[in-house]
């Protein structure tokens, strides 16, 4: 199985970056993972919000296949403790899931089009947290995830 997440716009903070780094060496070991960037949308200040998700709605649309498993970091999304989003991910393997592609929006949510295109919605947490933070918040649970698969120490519980 790959997994992708989806990202639009830089990180640009040297400890978010190192972090993000420090779970993406790691998680190699369990699975295929990569960040996809989308640069921000240029003169997005003389758009408005609409405007601007819709052009984020196509580049995002563009990077997708028909047979992606599309997943939404969305604030109404599903939560899950770390035990169940292992589990949940261990069935998609099973389920024969080629590629898993979680998504992390803009500044103003998502588009219409891209809500039509996801399997589902899933939530961090009820807090909203910046785009950039939720990329390293992301990226270790997802390596606590395969590490409660693999029987690890990382997870404590």
């Amino acid at each position: 199985m790959k997994i992708t997440l989806l990202c639009i716009g830089k990180t640009d903070d040297k400890y978010l970056i190192e972090g993000i780094d420090k779970y993406i060496k790691r998680l190699k070991f369990y699975v295929n993972f990569t960040i996809m960037v989308i640069p921000d949308i240029k003169n997005s200040k003389s758009l408005s919000e609409e405007q601007q998700k819709d052009k984020e709605a196509g580049f995002i649309l563009k990077q997708l296949q028909p047979q992606d498993m599309v997943i939404l970091l969305d604030e109404f999304g599903k939560e899950f403790r770390s035990l169940d989003f292992s589990a949940y991910l261990e069935k998609m393997m099973v389920n024969s899931v080629q590629h898993m592609v979680f998504i992390i929006g803009g500044p103003y949510g998502f588009d219409q089009k891209i809500y039509d295109r996801a399997n589902s919605k899933m939530s961090l947490s009820k807090m909203t947290f910046s785009h950039q933070m939720i990329r390293l918040f992301f990226t270790e649970q997802l390596y606590r995830a395969f590490s409660i698969m693999k029987g690890e120490p990382y997870h404590h519980e």
